[in-house]
């Protein structure tokens, strides 16, 4: 559904305004490109606050709380 309501908003603004959605169509792999650094950041951040929050519960989970 998503990838169907991007083709149409592209289409739309083709029809407005042929040259910035070209200009879009070029910029937007660079801008994808740019943005996988900060991705790999935030799955090393998930696993390590997931880390600490296992650290964190483990004596807890020791004495036998469960997590429901």
């Amino acid at each position: 559904m998503k990838l169907i309501l991007t083709i149409l908003l592209w289409c739309i603004l083709w029809a407005l305004c042929w040259p910035l959605a070209l200009l879009v169509l070029l910029v937007l792999p660079f801008i994808w490109l740019l943005s996988i650094p900060f991705k790999i950041f935030a799955v090393c951040l998930k696993s390590l606050l997931a880390l600490l929050e296992s650290l964190l519960l483990l004596p807890a989970r020791m004495l036998g709380y469960r997590v429901s």
